[in-house]
């Protein structure tokens, strides 16, 4: 049995990027954690979706172990620093944030959790953590030092294949993706979003696992509404567009050469 550590920078997240192979990794009797850098205090949350004396974050860690036991996750840690907000905005330098966090000591914090774990493999995010979040792009970096600092043997960074999207895009019908409430991400004004399927090195088909995925989602219903897309879309889309894992694997030389994390 291994032990598999997933870091992720806000509740949620880990069901978009690796709820699967989550999923996958225990039910072949590992052992799986799940990190995250913040609890998600500035996620954007409907009128009147929480109590009068109830804040965002403590929802958000409810939600977050509910989303953990449908993953049929092990264990549950926070390291406990701020969500900085999308790039750009106020939240990004506020005490305490994840953003303005020392790299060195937020990666001793995590590269102890993974010592004590003895984890064989560990996932984070690629260098633009995805589309450009302050928070997402601190994963990467933290992730990285604290599995250098620890001697994990086995990094794969969590991306986005943007020419899958790309690709997915082009062959649906613009009528069933409004129906749906897609809408592409416009590649040209947003240059960092995903990263070249030139530079993946490992896909992992999550098909099997899409029903526990998108319950994972709707766990976390005070960011991943009813009616939004992830949840609303058909079952054949959803597993179009989250059925397959993207990660990079340092050391593995461009293409994609693995199916699998564990």
């Amino acid at each position: 049995m291994a032990t598999l550590v997933s870091f992720h920078a806000h509740p949620d997240d880990e069901c978009i990027a690796t709820a699967g192979v989550l999923v996958k990794a225990k039910e072949d009797g590992h052992r799986t954690v799940l990190v995250f850098a913040t609890r998600g205090e500035h996620g954007e949350v409907a009128d009147g979706f929480l109590g009068a004396d109830e804040e965002l974050w403590t929802r958000r860690v409810d939600e977050t172990h509910a989303a953990a036991a449908v993953l049929g996750v092990d264990r549950v840690e926070f390291l406990g620093y701020r969500d900085s907000g999308m790039m750009g905005t106020p939240e990004n330098d506020l005490p305490g944030s994840f953003w303005t966090a020392d790299i060195e000591e937020a990666a001793q914090k995590l590269g102890a959790l993974l010592r004590e774990e003895d984890a064989e493999v560990f996932t984070c995010y690629d260098e633009i953590g995805g589309y450009g979040h302050p928070d997402h792009i601190r994963v990467h970096e933290v992730g990285l030092r604290a599995a250098a600092l620890a001697g994990t043997p086995r990094v794969y960074q969590s991306t986005i294949n943007r020419d899958a999207l790309m690709r997915m895009g082009e062959g649906l019908d613009p009528e069933v993706m409004a129906e749906a409430g897609l809408e592409m991400p416009d590649f040209e004004r947003q240059p960092q979003f995903g990263m070249p399927e030139a530079v993946i090195t490992c896909a992992v088909d999550v098909t099997a696992y899409a029903p526990r995925k998108r319950a994972a989602m709707r766990a976390h219903a005070s960011q991943i509404a009813d009616d939004h897309f992830m949840l609303a879309m058909p079952d054949d889309m959803f597993a179009a567009a989250f059925g397959t894992e993207w990660f990079i694997r340092d050391g593995q030389g461009p293409g994609i050469t693995e199916t699998s994390i564990l």
